[in-house]
């Protein structure tokens, strides 16, 4: 797995920096997009894989300030997890952000470990009962310069039936949705240095149940997702760098711990 990650990494980072060299310099758009390569893709204390995934981000600002974007993310892993199944994700958003406060509003769609039984893997399937979308209200807000505590709170507001979020009654016709949130505190400890490192907590809970996707399955609420990560940018010629980063995770709840190795190649 680290021969594949690396390899990619390589391939990646050696295109990115002969397209930075030999594209002339242009006006700033408002179309972007970015792309990651990372040995593993964890979420909210959740393992979604533990297999390299490439991640990419396509987006488009709405407004000259760019504070408005709408925007597709997608991830696919470069291996079969054990079990057979192959991680894949594509996601919708619209985000507003400041710089200090951030909104937004995705549709998520996991396409592993989707169990037919239960919910459908048709990409336009949004049925109450049977959807594997996932409406997720995600906002965040960092206090300031002086005190750049991050405070994060995200919501399950809709679906999520391959992810146990629909309740369904005996007759399998739809009840509810649990309403699985997200809350998370992030501290940057050591700031604008060659290495940067930056520390976290987080917790889950759901609004309209006793327990929530992120734990355990056993606790109506519980520490999901405690960390360090550590961040720099390397220079691999006088006109491109490389970010990269190094995440410890530890699951208090679900009793497991990873590490994680990132790069944004462009």
């Amino acid at each position: 797995m680290k021969k594949i990650f690396f390899i990619c990494l390589i391939i990646l980072g050696t295109g990115s920096v002969f397209a930075q060299e030999n594209t002339e310099t242009k006006d700033d758009g408002r179309l972007d997009f970015t792309a990651n390569i990372q040995n593993n893709h964890l979420w909210r204390g959740l393992i979604i894989t533990d297999k390299p995934v490439v991640m990419g981000n396509l987006s488009y600002a709405l407004d000259k300030e760019k504070k408005w974007k709408v925007g597709i993310w997608g991830a696919s892993a470069l291996a079969d997890d054990k079990d057979g199944t192959h991680y894949k994700e594509i996601n919708y958003y619209v985000q507003y952000s400041d710089g200090r406060l951030y909104i937004g509003l995705w549709d998520l769609f996991n396409s592993r470990n989707i169990n037919t039984a239960v919910a459908s893997d048709d990409i336009f399937n949004y049925s109450n009962r049977r959807t594997a979308h996932i409406i997720d209200l995600r906002t965040n807000y960092t206090f300031g310069p002086s005190f750049p505590l991050n405070v994060e709170a995200d919501i399950m507001l809709y679906g999520g039936a391959n992810a146990g979020e629909v309740v369904l009654e005996p007759d399998g016709s739809y009840k509810k949705n649990k309403y699985s949130t997200y809350v998370q505190v992030s501290y940057p400890v050591i700031a604008h240095q060659k290495v940067n490192l930056d520390a976290f907590v987080g917790g889950g809970f759901a609004f309209n149940d006793s327990t929530f996707l992120y734990g355990n399955g056993k606790n109506s609420f519980d520490i999901v997702n405690v960390g360090i990560k550590a961040s720099k940018a390397l220079k691999i010629t006088e006109h491109y760098t490389l970010p990269v980063s190094m995440m410890a995770m530890w699951n208090p709840s679900n009793k497991y711990a990873r590490i994680q190795l990132a790069a944004t190649v462009f």
